[in-house]
């Protein structure tokens, strides 16, 4: 009876929840610009009665929205920000809408709106259900530089939560059972002394020789730190001319490991290598610390109700023209992507299906359990504070990659918008479950406790 009236809400509602993705995918805003968007669904949460508290975490677009009173306490993630240089239509060639402008890349304007469906569902289910307890939606922004979620987390607000959940847009039905890499993002300041470089070479202090030596430096650590890390970086000032000695040169760096503490242990001995190209080259440096995230932490207890779902509300049914649209996204890959998808998720061409049918019309049958993927997320360190659950639907063509030109018109299509409205059902579903059932969120606390092995989260931002 609960889900009938998530259904019945989400299904009256499904006009405007798919108009309000699309006018923030006409309006991409990079992270902490994303007026807007968070505007956009404070505004829908105020008039349902919710409780919006904006400015948090010292950020003007992030926000906590609160409907209900007393425990358990239910926390829906939402995210909103774009990407620079992926302006793009929903078109099947690459075709800027905004030459070099931003664009919805990773889908975050699906993102952001599932999650505000599921969570006005969910109070509406309480109201109607007189069901106890409090639903939370936070509008966490700039998560693609994870500043976001890291900053709230380093100011509390996720303290008080009982679980939380979240989904991304991606190519399947599934669960996100893997881990992620934990990060620190940094810039490095070199001040060396400018001067002629033929005339007076030995009068200058090379701030660029800094930089390169570095690099070297950091070139060779690779072959001593565990193979899973990874360190990369960009020079992204190296002086003006080759005949001046460049007074001023930067570096950014980032370094991820599976596990937070392997990440420190690497940051410590770059930092001793940046020491040691300034003492080489007669330079100074000073560090500008950007962000840093933890791995996250599946919860396996949320992800089995979340899949149980998943499978009740049953995959999107994607037209015969949502088809034709995606196979001619496929055509456009580049070589080999399709295929590092099917090898990942252990698929043959012909198993996949001409459209890969495969991955969009299934539900849990690419689960894969275990692993870390490459990439980062600040869901990492909700993840190390609460139990915490998520799920991936299929809102791009199998192959698609993240942060390209194809995401974004997957994510402005009818493609992306059926994904949105699966995800905010499941999403819905699961909060109810878990404050319904307090034999299941305490199952999930306990798998979480037994994780964390009784270390309290502790911010990995510099103290202010």
């Amino acid at each position: 009876m609960i889900e009938v009236h998530v259904l019945k809400y989400l299904s009256g509602s499904q006009d405007r929840l798919i108009k309000l993705a699309r006018d923030i995918w006409n309006n991409p805003e990079l992270a902490l610009q994303e007026f807007s968007a968070s505007d956009l669904i404070a505004s829908e949460l105020e008039k349902a009665g919710f409780g919006v508290k904006k400015g948090v975490g010292q950020m003007p677009t992030a926000s906590v929205a609160s409907w209900g009173e007393g425990e358990p306490i239910i926390a829906i993630l939402g995210e909103y920000d774009a990407l620079p240089g992926l302006s793009q239509k929903v078109f099947a060639e690459k075709e800027p809408i905004v030459e070099g402008g931003p664009g919805h890349g990773c889908g975050h304007n699906l993102l952001g709106v599932a999650s505000l469906g599921a969570a006005l569902a969910v109070k509406e289910a309480m109201k109607e259900n007189n069901i106890k307890g409090t639903v939370r939606y936070y509008g966490c922004p700039a998560e693609e530089v994870l500043v976001g979620k890291t900053l709230m987390a380093r100011d509390g607000v996720f303290d008080d939560l009982d679980a939380a959940i979240t989904w991304h847009p991606w190519y399947t039905n599934s669960v996100w059972w893997s881990s992620s890499n934990a990060l620190n993002s940094f810039k490095v300041n070199f001040h060396g002394v400018a001067a002629h470089a033929a005339e007076a070479p030995e009068a200058g202090r090379s701030a660029l020789d800094a930089v390169v030596l570095t690099d070297v430096g950091i070139n060779y650590l690779r072959e001593h730190i565990i193979p899973e890390a990874r360190i990369h970086g960009v020079i992204t000032s190296g002086g003006s001319a080759p005949n001046v000695v460049p007074s001023y040169a930067q570096a950014w760096y980032f370094v991820r490991a599976p596990r937070r503490d392997q990440v420190e242990e690497i940051y410590q001995r770059v930092l001793d290598i940046i020491r040691g190209a300034t003492l080489m080259t007669g330079t100074t440096s000073d560090l500008e610390f950007l962000t840093a995230c933890y791995n996250y932490l599946p919860n396996d207890v949320i992800g089995e109700i979340m899949l149980e779902k998943m499978k009740r509300v049953g995959p999107p049914k994607f037209s015969d023209e949502d088809k034709t649209f995606a196979k001619q996204l496929i055509a456009t890959l580049s070589p080999g992507e399709l295929e590092k998808s099917l090898r990942y998720f252990r698929l043959t061409r012909e198993e996949a299906g001409d459209l890969c049918d495969r991955a969009f019309d299934q539900v849990g049958g690419l689960n894969i359990k275990g692993g870390v993927m490459e990439g980062s997320t600040d869901v990492g360190d909700v993840s190390q504070i609460t139990p915490t659950g998520q799920i991936t639907t299929a809102c791009m063509p199998l192959g698609v990659v993240a942060h390209s030109w194809q995401n974004t018109a997957s994510a402005g299509s009818n493609i992306g918008f059926k994904g949105m409205m699966f995800a905010a059902k499941v999403l819905a579903f699961t909060a109810l479950d878990l404050m319904t059932k307090p034999d299941l969120l305490k199952a999930a606390q306990d798998e979480f406790e037994k994780a964390i092995e009784g270390k309290k989260y502790t911010s990995p931002l510099p103290k202010q």
